[in-house]
């Protein structure tokens, strides 16, 4: 039996890295999952990847600045496997900029992707998870949401990610929909790669991590599947810090 046997799973940003390994995973312990992304082509190619092993899963185009989008993804979800019980709010960008570099659009642009998109998620899913009788509802923040790790923008979009999952698991604990957070230190994902390598500066990740690397996605993604799953049935509003012991210090 499969961990999320019966459960239907709704993750953003599933296109690659962090998201798709969860996407994955999601489905190799037995859920149904509706995963969406903006990079279409990659999307399809993870939806077959997990077809042709077995698993079930619909890829969508989900920008997750959009309510439309949303209402769409939620909606196939419930329409295609019959209801909704997880969401995962994985979508992010970074922008690695200083405080005085940073613009007023770059400020709205990280805002909109890392933080009104959570919000955006929660409040659509609610209601579907309410017909479900609960859900779990799995809020990707970071380190850098509970100390001051990263460009000032990411940190603020992170820390709001935190608090609004501890109102949210406060609001509806009574509804049996709980709500958690995950904090991952430094991922090995595109996100991170994308940007020009500082041999300085990876040193200097390796040595803040106890344990000297940056995680696989994979070893993200299982904290994700814990929170998503029954075992995790008394867990709400709580943080889940994945980080080589980074913030152990």
């Amino acid at each position: 039996m499969g961990r999320l046997d019966g459960k239907v799973a709704l993750i953003t940003g599933g296109a690659r890295g962090q998201g798709a390994a969860e996407a994955r995973l999601f489905a190799s312990e037995g859920a149904k999952v509706v995963f969406g992304d903006i990079r279409d082509e990659l999307g399809q190619q993870v939806e077959a990847e997990i077809q042709e092993l077995g698993g079930e899963a619909t890829y969508v185009h989900l920008d997750v600045t959009s309510t439309p989008d949303w209402e769409q993804a939620i909606a196939l979800a419930e329409s295609k496997y019959g209801k909704l019980d997880v969401l995962v709010n994985n979508a992010a960008i970074l922008i690695r900029k200083t405080i005085e570099e940073t613009t007023g659009e770059d400020w709205d642009q990280i805002m909109d992707v890392n933080a009104k998109s959570v919000f955006l998620g929660t409040k659509l899913a609610i209601p579907a998870m309410r017909r479900a009788g609960g859900g779990s509802i799995v809020n990707i923040s970071s380190i850098s949401g509970i100390r001051g790790i990263g460009p000032a923008a990411y940190i603020a979009t992170k820390g709001a990610v935190r608090l609004f999952t501890k109102a949210t698991a406060i609001q509806y604990a009574k509804e049996n929909i709980r709500a958690n957070s995950v904090h991952p230190g430094g991922v090995d994902t595109p996100m991170v790669n994308e940007f020009p390598v500082d041999p300085a500066q990876q040193n200097q990740t390796r040595l803040r991590t106890p344990m000297g690397r940056r995680a696989a996605p994979e070893e993200i993604a299982y904290g994700v599947l814990y929170l998503a799953s029954d075992e995790a049935s008394f867990v709400t509003g709580s943080e889940l810090v994945i980080d080589g012991g980074a913030t152990a210090q």
